[in-house]
């Protein structure tokens, strides 16, 4: 569901996406959020022929260079496999230079499975009425994507508090033009963030920027929210990383993993 304004993160151009403000990441103004081009590239990976038999159940994007908020050309295909199991890939550019690069695993849907008596499914946090105290005010003030293009709820943790954290996220706009965002579209731009929802390092002095993302689903994500339950782990020699368990309002979904990059802030 729409929120707020109509300005969708992108806009089509022929070939091209042109990002809008609300695209800006929190480490440099002319930089898109990873969140924003991974909901992206989902979009054009869900939406190759095939799908209707097929489900995402594994995503994972390299954040090659920064991605800049300007014209990104997409190319997205069907790269190999067979009836049961799939490999997608896609690649984001701009200009003549890859800034992002994805692969997929999509896999039979099996409705037979669901008839058969499956452990429960591990219950999803309660949902916040609103953002408590301002705990989801970003670091940097209220503009860009974290703070205008997608709405964050804090069940616990908060930006300014150090350590681990449980946050719901929907997305205010459309991912590209006006269609409504999907739940999968939802829940990548989601887990882009658990980096910068369970940070242990000062955002003042301290870069920890994620330079991949991977996603595993054990199902498909329903509905407009997504849930992350994430921690951040710093290891000695400039790595760490983040991970979050997925959940929608039904319960959980899957999980996430992120590989940072941890450096001075200049």
């Amino acid at each position: 569901m729409v929120r707020a304004s109509r300005e969708p993160l992108y806009r089509r151009d022929g070939d091209l996406y042109v990002p809008s403000a609300l695209t800006r990441g929190p480490w440099d103004p002319r930089a898109q959020h990873g969140g924003a081009p991974a909901a992206l590239i989902a979009g054009a990976l869900a939406s190759l022929e095939g799908g209707a038999e097929m489900a995402l159940a594994r995503l994972s994007f390299d954040f090659l260079r920064p991605v800049p908020i300007a014209p990104l050309a997409l190319d997205a295909a069907v790269e190999g496999g067979g009836r049961r199991v799939q490999r997608l890939r896609a690649r984001l550019l701009a200009g003549d230079v890859e800034v992002c690069r994805a692969t997929a695993l999509r896999i039979r849907r099996w409705d037979a499975l669901a008839q058969r008596k499956l452990p429960p499914v591990p219950v999803a946090p309660a949902l916040p009425d609103d953002d408590r105290d301002g705990a989801a005010t970003p670091p940097g003030g209220p503009g860009g994507f974290a703070g205008a293009g997608i709405e964050l709820r804090f069940a616990s943790g908060r930006f300014d508090t150090p350590g681990p954290a449980t946050v719901w996220f929907r997305l205010r706009v459309p991912v590209v033009d006006d269609r409504p965002a999907s739940p999968l579209e939802n829940t990548v731009a989601a887990a882009d963030f658990a980096n910068g929802i369970s940070s242990v390092l000062d955002w003042g002095t301290s870069l920890f920027i994620n330079a991949d993302l991977s996603i595993a689903l054990e199902r498909e994500p329903q509905g407009e929210w997504t849930c992350l339950d994430s921690q951040t782990h710093v290891g000695p020699a400039g790595a760490a990383i983040s991970e979050s368990v997925l959940f929608d309002a039904e319960g959980r979904i899957g999980r996430g993993v992120q590989s940072l990059l941890v450096d001075r802030r200049e």
